[in-house]
């Protein structure tokens, strides 16, 4: 009904990653646990009072805005990349960001909590698949022998059997401060190349931190070619 009361959410923190565009973010939550973010929460809800008793659990659900793919409409079926963009699964049977809500779920690790004094208290999270800047609209905790069902049937989003081998130049490697070495490195092997372009002679370039990472796969193996500084946003 055109008069039905519409649910209004606010957005209560926004998550500062070293992923400034889509491109090149992890697929799902937890497949590069060295990525470190933070959760910033805005001036409204910086609240100690309201983070009490979350140092007691190890994981967290995070209840997210795909913010960079809003629109008016939305269609029953989507493209998964995962099926190389190919064949058409209904939206609610994948996790497209595409959706008649963009809303995003993700499970990411509590690292620790951090008082700074310009923000008050912030969450140091690993493993993230968030862009930088993600509104955030929710925090719940996560509970293991409720939320964890390992012997669930997963359809056509199995955990992927393979990763690339990288090849990254010690003197490209170098022009990068060592704390993003493994969490880059392990961004890189996950393949960020849509599933639908395969070509070896293409240059991608993946943007992490403040740095642009040029790099081509051929036979299974992603070689780094370049690296530029450019600074972030």
């Amino acid at each position: 009904m055109s008069d039905e009361p519409r649910l209004s959410m606010k957005v209560i923190a926004r998550v500062h990653s070293d992923f400034p565009e889509k491109f090149g973010i992890p697929r799902q939550s937890g497949l590069v646990p060295e990525a470190i973010s933070r959760i910033v929460f805005e001036e409204e809800y910086r609240n100690a009072e309201a983070l009490r008793g979350i140092e007691g659990f190890d994981y967290l659900w995070l209840i997210w805005e795909f913010s960079e793919n809003l629109r008016d409409t939305w269609s029953p079926t989507v493209r998964p990349p995962r099926l190389g963009g190919n064949a058409r699964l209904g939206v609610f049977a994948t996790r497209s960001p595409f959706r008649p809500n963009p809303i995003g779920l993700s499970s990411v690790k509590l690292e620790r909590i951090e008082d700074d004094p310009e923000t008050g208290l912030t969450l140091v999270i690993s493993g993230a698949d968030l862009m930088d800047g993600t509104p955030v609209y929710d925090i719940k905790p996560y509970i293991p022998y409720t939320d964890a069902h390992p012997d669930a049937a997963s359809g056509f989003a199995s955990a992927p059997d393979k990763t690339l081998e990288v090849n990254f130049p010690p003197e490209l490697l170098r022009r990068i401060p060592e704390k993003y070495h493994q969490a880059l490195i392990r961004t890189l092997a996950q393949d960020p190349r849509p599933s639908y372009r395969q070509d070896g002679d293409r240059v991608y370039g993946l943007y992490y931190a403040e740095y642009n990472i040029r790099f081509r796969v051929w036979n299974g193996i992603l070689t780094v070619c370049g690296v530029e500084f450019r600074q972030k946003a």
